[in-house]
Formats: structure tokens, sequence, C-alpha cells
């Protein structure tokens, strides 16, 4: 581990850096997982969330996994659990999406230019995996070592056309960040009342087979990705049996790197 990063949790801890860390596994224990979330050095609280746990519904086995990376300090979770998931799982997935929004928008006052991106992961009997995301946070499948990403980021230099055709517009000023109206950086989010009529909040839904090449799978926010490409996540995480230890190296890795923004990392074992 010390070849990888020579950044580690205790030095983290040093300096003063606010770090926390859990872990789980599977009611069978096939699988397991590891978080690690670092507060950036942005003068302002945490603004990631997260869920990571295994539940049993209608004697199914349901991994749920996800980030919110909030921004102008704001946190969400996912409206309950959709019963239309055991007939449609998409429609599903990108219906909670949608009511989540609409319920931040309606039970929030403040929310002129506060929101978050998502990324989401459901593991269904540890055969099947549904991931939905808005915005950049990012999540990544190994398989055989090949790094496969699951998720769309959601630039406004990518989905220009969407925003001009609502009467929004893309700027790289102030910075050099291609941001919506010259304000966020994301093309989909929730929340961000202000931008909300050239903001899209429809998640991006991928599914695929948990199969023997299987072997991992990365949920993070853009704290990691902007310092890391996938192939290198993965390479990292597959060298440390344990995902709870592969996921506070791939945080203490990203610092090294010089990452600025809060990281908040999720590593899911199969098998």
């Amino acid at each position: 581990m010390d070849k990888l990063c020579c950044c580690n949790a205790s030095e983290i801890a040093g300096n003063q850096i606010s770090w926390s860390s859990g872990k789980g596994k599977s009611h069978q224990g096939q699988m397991t997982f590891g978080y690690s979330l670092v507060k950036g050095k942005a003068n302002h609280p945490m603004e990631d969330y997260h869920v990571a746990k295994f539940e049993q519904m209608q004697e199914h086995e349901l991994g749920l996994f996800a980030i919110f990376d909030g921004h102008m300090g704001n946190e969400y979770r996912l409206v309950a659990f959709q019963e239309e998931f055991w007939v449609d799982p998409r429609n599903a997935i990108s219906n909670a999406y949608v009511k989540t929004d609409k319920a931040i928008l309606s039970t929030n006052s403040d929310l002129s230019r506060g929101g978050s991106t998502a990324v989401t992961a459901i593991i269904f009997n540890g055969r099947k995996l549904w991931i939905a995301n808005l915005g950049d946070s990012r999540a990544v499948l190994s398989k055989g070592g090949q790094a496969l990403q699951m998720s769309v980021d959601h630039e406004p230099s990518t989905e220009r056309g969407s925003i001009e055709d609502k009467g929004g517009f893309v700027s790289n000023l102030p910075g050099d960040v291609p941001r919506v109206n010259g304000q966020l950086a994301v093309s989909r989010a929730f929340g961000d009342k202000s931008l909300k009529s050239h903001l899209r909040s429809d998640p991006d839904v991928q599914e695929a087979n948990i199969d023997f090449n299987a072997d991992i799978l990365i949920l993070a926010s853009d704290g990691l990705w902007k310092v890391m490409n996938n192939q290198e996540a993965v390479d990292i995480a597959r060298k440390i049996k344990d995902p709870h230890k592969a996921a506070k190296q791939l945080a203490a890795e990203a610092l090294k790197r010089e990452s600025k923004d809060d990281i908040s990392i999720i590593v899911v074992r199969f098998r």
C-alpha cells in the first residue's frame, strides 16, 4: 500500500483533514463494501452524503449504494424506494430521480443556487447491477481488471444543445470550465431552482450482469475523478482485498494528487 501512495489515514488525521469511513457485507457474505469520505479544502462544511447498505426486500437482497455531491451547502437523499422496481427497474429508478427533484424544490425555499449531483447503484440478488446518475459523480465497474464506466458525465459542453434550446447558455467565464449560464459546471442536477429551466434532472440509467468476471465496483464524487482516471482507480482498488482499505487508499491517493474538492468513495467487492 505504501508504494501506491505515501499519504495515509494517520497523516491525514495529523493534518486535521476531516475523514470518515466504514464497511459492511451482504447478508450471505458474498459481497463486501467499504467507504471513505474526506472533506475538501474549500471553506465550507462537508457537502457530500453517502448510502451504503444491504437490505432484504420481498425475499430479495438489494445492495443500495449512492453518493450525493452537494454544492452551495446542500445534500440530498432519494425518495422512498419505488414498488415499481420489481416490474420495471429502469423506469422506477428514473421516476425516483424525478420525484426526488420535485420534492427538493417543493420543500426547500432557499435553493436558488443550491443543488446536488448523484450516482446510485442497486445490486439485485448479487446478479444484476443498476446504475443511475446526474452530473459528474461516476460509477466504474471492473470486469477482469478492465475498467468500464457505468455512468455518463453530464458536462455543459456536451449538452450545450439542450441548454440552449431551453433559453440558457454555456460559458467558460469566469474561469476556464464550461458552466451553465456561467454558474454551474454540470448540466444535470437536483435542485438549483434559479437554473432549473435550463437544467435536466432525469438520470442516465445503465444495467450490467454481475458475472464471474466482475470483481469490484467504484462509486465516487468528482473529487476523485478530477485527479484520477477510471483504470487507475480500478488498478489501485483491485490490489487491496479489503474494500474499506481500498476506498481509504483511493481517497489518500486523490489527496496526494492535490484534489481540493470533497472526496467520497464507495468500493464494492464481489465474491
